[in-house]
């Protein structure tokens, strides 16, 4: 059994959805392994991980909308406001999703989905530089 470790870094454009399957594949490729397991950890308290459809960018968009509306900005039952309106917001989307994926890996290969991408979702309207940690065991 081996283990390899990688991070990921991800610049975002502000609140969304980035696709960063194919830079995932691509180490996990070159890694040789076979079998085994992926996880992914996200180092931020507001942003998250998801696996989601590729294949349709509507998913994404609603996905973006339906949490703006879910957890709005400004709401006066938020006490924590030093760091903008968008700080708390992003906190509780944050809560809502999942900061850690694990994905099988099978014959060197990722076991996703045909239509499932491996996305950061950025909870802040401003652009940051997120890290990734990626930790793969296997043979």
């Amino acid at each position: 059994m081996r283990q390899l470790q990688h991070s990921f870094e991800i610049a975002t454009h502000g609140q969304g959805l980035s696709d960063f399957t194919t830079r995932v594949t691509a180490w996990v490729a070159a890694s040789g392994l076979r079998d085994g397991l992926l996880t992914l950890f996200v180092r931020h308290t507001s942003a998250s991980l998801l696996i989601q459809e590729n294949a349709d960018p509507d998913v994404c968009g609603d996905l973006e909308r339906f949490l703006k509306r879910l957890v709005p900005e400004h709401d006066p039952l938020y006490q924590h406001t030093l760091e903008g309106p968008d700080d708390m917001p992003a906190h509780i989307r944050a809560a809502l999703t999942q900061t850690q994926l694990s994905i099988p890996l099978r014959a060197g290969a990722l076991v996703l989905g045909t239509w499932q991408g491996i996305y950061l979702f950025e909870h802040r309207r401003a652009p940051h530089h997120r890290e990734v940690a990626a930790h793969l065991l296997g043979d």
